[in-house]
């Protein structure tokens, strides 16, 4: 019975092999595509072998075709992305071409003042290419492991969204997370494209399409996210750009008066003189600006993402909640070894994640006290920062109890960061 039973299974396959081949269209594309598969699974596990008709390699081909013009247009859009970058590459080149040849060899006549000229030209220039190289090929620092969600709780969050169980998924992984800020309705923050508990200061790029920690803002000139891992090479980026515009400014004035008055023979070099003076003049307002703007984000311990729309903690929004005072502040971005702080080289403290701030000892107690101002300045006086070194206070903000004074409650530095019943979830990208 058994062997007859096996006679007619495989009888079967061979006969429904052979109808395949003498009618391959007979039946719908779907049922093919199908028909097909478990054909060569059978034929496979028998140790036969299977040449498909045409109409059976239809199906994998119409499949695949949609993802052709969407890879093209990605690869399209990156490639215009780096448009700016390659702006500001060709007027730095044409500018180095104007100073150098056109400027110091062509119309200086002293010897010394070319020979001075040359060294500290290009003692400029080495340091503001050596920060913008930096700030465009930094990669942005991403939140670490533990913020990110486990496969299991990934799949609770997206079989049961905004329920009861994704509450209790995000209040277990930020319980014992340094995470201090919320959002605007008091939720964790969390970004549903990245699967992962936001940290603090850390926002999503849609450019990037990823989280980046300590966000300040995606850059166009520089094709990158400007945040944690390269915000002092950008800050040098900006001073250095800005002492060069002023050097080239100060240096082909009295050149450019003298062509302009035509004090000077018409020659090749005039145009070049001229027009280095014009664009570097521009150049030199607009990054002023810039440069001075950021300057006051740092002593305020400030993203520009944060000046817009300040941090919102546990009992309020507060501007300066991450204010440590400007000593403090500047040491955070710039490192404690001075001998570093002009070269673009990483000495940041912390890691990205978290981050000191006056509110971390507050009584969770005067959580729906609105005047978050006064609070950070008690909190500021009655548990003043800590006189441990940034560097080691930043890593273990919350579980570190020896990194904080001995007026410093136990129980309080253990209820931050816990879930909060009347929380509510909410999801930001």
């Amino acid at each position: 019975m058994g062997e007859g039973g096996r006679e007619d299974r495989e009888g079967g396959g061979a006969r429904t092999h052979r109808h395949k081949h003498t009618q391959p269209k007979s039946a719908p594309l779907p049922c093919i595509a199908q028909n097909w598969h478990l054909t060569t699974l059978t034929e496979e596990t028998a140790g036969g072998r299977l040449c498909p008709s045409p109409a059976h390699e239809e199906a994998p081909v119409r499949v695949m075709a949609p993802s052709g013009p969407s890879s093209v247009k990605r690869r399209c859009r990156r490639c215009l992305y780096w448009i700016p970058v390659l702006f500001i590459s060709i007027i730095v080149c044409w500018s180095y071409y104007a100073y150098v040849i056109q400027l110091c060899i062509v119309s200086m006549g002293n010897l010394g003042e070319k020979v001075l000229c040359l060294i500290a030209y290009h003692f400029f220039v080495i340091l503001f290419v050596w920060s913008y190289w930096k700030t465009i090929f930094t990669l942005p620092m991403n939140p670490a492991k533990e913020f990110h969600l486990s496969y299991a709780d990934k799949e609770l969050i997206e079989r049961e969204p905004r329920g009861e169980s994704q509450q209790d998924v995000l209040r277990r992984l930020a319980k014992d997370l340094p995470v201090y800020t919320r959002t605007m309705s008091g939720a964790i923050r969390y970004c549903d494209r990245c699967q992962l508990v936001k940290p603090d200061r850390c926002h999503h790029c849609s450019v990037c399409d990823k989280c980046i920690l300590k966000m300040d803002h995606h850059c166009p000139w520089v094709n990158n996210c400007v945040g944690f891992s390269n915000y002092k090479f950008f800050l040098l980026f900006l001073a250095y750009s800005l002492v060069y515009c002023l050097f080239i400014v100060a240096t082909d004035l009295q050149y450019f008066i003298k062509f302009w008055t035509n004090g000077l023979p018409d020659t090749q070099a005039k145009f070049h003189i001229m027009f280095l003076f014009f664009a570097a003049a521009m150049f030199s307002v607009s990054l002023s600006s810039l440069f001075g703007y950021h300057c006051w984000l740092v002593c305020k311990n400030r993203s520009t993402l944060e000046a817009f729309r300040s941090p919102i903690f546990r009992h309020g929004t507060d501007k300066n909640g991450f204010s440590l005072g400007y000593s403090k502040n500047l040491r955070q971005v710039f490192g404690d070894e001075k001998k570093f702080w002009l070269l673009p080289v990483f000495t940041s403290l912390g890691d990205g994640c978290s981050f000191p701030t006056c509110l971390v000892n507050q009584d969770p107690e005067q959580a729906s006290t609105p005047t978050g101002t006064n609070l950070a300045a008690k909190s500021v006086e009655t548990h003043p920062f800590p006189a441990k070194p940034l560097r080691e206070s930043q890593s273990h903000l919350l579980t570190d109890t020896q990194s904080w004074t001995e007026s410093s409650c136990n129980g309080e530095k253990g209820k931050l960061g816990m879930s909060n019943p009347a929380l509510t979830i909410e999801k930001e990208t």
